[in-house]
C-alpha cells in the first residue's frame, strides 16, 4: 500500500481558484449571517416555540429531499458554472423579500417558513452543480489542499460570522441584517461570473430520469467508501440536527444569553472549525485519512452533551457553549476536509451531480427530520435531555466506518491503488 509523498503545486498561485475561493469565502460569511439570524428572528420578534423554531430548520433543508432529482437535471446541463450563477442570484432576491416584508408589516412566520424554502431549494441547486465544478478547477493531487482552504474560509466565517450577526441583529434587527447575506451571494455570483474553466461533457442520456435517478444510488451502494461515508454522515447530520434545531432556543431561554452573547459564544467555538480546518490535512498525514475521519465523527457530535451543564446566565454559561461548539466544530472540519477529498476521488466523472444529488437526498434529507424531531421532543421531552441524546447519536456514526476500506485509508494514492 502506498502513500501520497510529493507536494501537490500550491493553488495560491492558480489565479483561477483564487478568485473563486475570494467569493465563496464572502459568501460563506453571509451564510452564517442567515443562518443565526433567522431563528433569532424567530425567536426574539415573533416569539416562536421550540417546535415552530424546529419547524423552520426544517424547512430550510427539506429541499434537500428532491436533491437526488435535481442532480439528475443538473448533470445534464452544459455548465454547471452557469447553473451555480443564477442559484446565487436567486439566494439573493429570496432573501430580500424579508426585509421588505418587515418595512411593510407584513412579516410571518409562514413567510419566513416559505422563504427557507426557497433559498434551500437554490442552494440544493447550487450544491449539485459543486461537484463537477470542483473537479473541473481542481487537479486530483490538490483536492485536500482545495478543501483545506475552502474549509479554512468556511471555518473564519464560522468565526466572525456569530458575532458579527449579533451586534447586527441588535444594532439594525434580524431583517435588515439579513440584507448582508443577500449581498454576499451577489459577490459570488460575480466572482463565478470570472472564473473559466472546462468543463466535462453534459450527460444528455435519454433514459427515464428514474433509471438516471437509480444511477446515482447504484454508484453510492457499489462503492464502498462512498456507502461508509453515507452512513456515517447521515447518522452524525441526524444528531446534530437535533441539537442544532434547539440550540438558540435552549441558549436564549434556558441559558439567558442574549443574542450579542449567543453570538459571541459560537464565535469563538468556530475557533474550532478554523484550527481543524488548518490542521485537517497534518491529521490525516500523521493519523491516515481513515482514522482521521473516524475522530471527527466522534468528536462532531459528542461534546453536546455537555450543553445542559452549563450554569445559566453570564460568563459561565458562554464559557461553555462556546467550548461545545468549539470541540464539536473542529471535529467536523477534521471530518469534513478529509471525506470531501475521498468522494472527489472515487465518484466517476459523469454521475458527480447524480452521486452528489443522492448523497444530499439521504444526508441533508435527514436534517429537517432530525429538526423536526428536535423540536417535538424538546416541546414534549425537555430541550435538556433532547440536546444530550442528539450528541450521543451523532457521534454513533462512527461505528458505520468499522470494517470498511475507508478506515484503513491513509493517503488519497492508496484509493486510486485499491479501485
Amino acid at each position: 500500500m502506498t502513500t501520497d509523498t510529493s507536494a501537490p503545486p500550491l493553488l495560491w498561485r492558480d489565479h483561477r481558484f483564487v478568485t473563486f475561493w475570494a467569493g465563496e469565502s464572502v459568501s460563506m460569511v453571509g451564510s452564517q449571517i442567515s443562518g443565526l439570524a433567522l431563528p433569532l428572528l424567530a425567536v426574539t420578534t415573533m416569539r416562536a416555540s421550540a417546535f415552530e423554531v424546529g419547524l423552520l430548520t426544517a424547512a430550510a433543508w427539506a429541499p434537500y429531499l428532491v436533491a437526488i432529482v435535481v442532480g439528475v437535471w443538473v448533470d445534464g446541463r452544459r455548465s454547471k458554472r452557469a447553473v451555480m450563477i443564477a442559484s446565487a442570484v436567486a439566494q439573493a432576491a429570496v432573501l430580500c423579500v424579508i426585509p421588505v416584508a418587515h418595512a411593510l408589516g407584513a412579516l410571518s412566520l409562514p413567510l419566513l417558513l416559505a422563504v427557507a424554502l426557497l433559498a434551500g431549494f437554490a442552494a440544493v441547486v447550487q450544491s449539485t452543480a459543486w461537484p463537477p465544478f470542483f473537479v473541473s478547477l481542481v487537479r486530483k493531487e490538490q483536492y485536500l489542499q482545495a478543501n483545506s482552504m475552502l474549509s479554512t474560509s468556511r471555518s473564519t466565517a464560522s468565526l466572525v460570522g456569530p458575532p458579527l450577526t449579533g451586534g447586527l441583529v441588535q444594532v439594525l434587527g434580524a431583517p435588515i441584517a439579513l440584507l448582508a447575506d443577500a449581498g454576499s451571494f451577489l459577490v459570488s455570483a460575480i466572482t463565478l461570473s470570472r472564473v473559466r474553466v472546462q468543463e466535462a461533457k453534459p450527460d444528455r442520456s435519454d433514459g427515464a430520469i428514474g433509471s438516471r435517478v437509480l444511477a446515482g444510488l447504484r454508484c453510492i451502494r457499489r462503492n464502498d467508501y462512498l456507502r461508509a461515508n453515507l452512513l456515517c454522515s447521515t447518522t452524525l447530520n441526524f444528531g446534530n440536527f437535533v441539537v442544532l434545531a434547539l440550540v438558540v432556543l435552549f441558549a436564549s431561554r434556558t441559558l439567558l444569553l442574549d443574542p450579542g452573547e449567543i453570538g459571541l459564544a459560537m464565535g469563538i467555538g468556530a475557533l474550532g472549525a478554523l484550527l481543524g480546518a488548518v490542521v485537517a490535512t497534518r491529521c490525516s498525514a500523521a493519523l491516515g485519512i481513515g482514522r482521521t475521519i473516524a475522530c471527527g465523527a466522534v468528536l462532531g457530535s459528542l461534546p453536546c452533551m455537555a450543553l445542559p451543564l452549563a450554569p445559566r446566565g453570564g460568563v459561565g454559561a458562554i464559557a461553555v457553549l462556546a467550548g461545545v461548539e468549539f470541540l464539536c466544530a473542529f471535529g467536523i472540519m477534521l471530518y469534513d476536509v478529509n471525506n470531501n477529498a475521498v468522494s472527489a476521488v472515487v465518484t466517476p466523472d459523469g454521475l458527480r451531480s447524480r452521486v452528489s444529488g443522492a448523497f444530499s437526498t439521504i444526508n441533508y434529507g435527514v436534517r429537517p427530520l432530525a429538526a423536526l424531531i428536535g423540536g417535538a421532543a424538546g416541546a414534549s421531552l425537555g430541550v435538556a435531555p433532547t440536546v444530550m441524546a442528539g450528541g450521543l447519536v451523532g457521534a454513533l456514526g462512527a461505528l458505520w466506518l468499522r470494517g470498511t476500506p475507508l478506515l484503513a485509508v491513509r493517503g488519497l494514492s492508496d484509493i486510486a491503488a485499491s479501485r
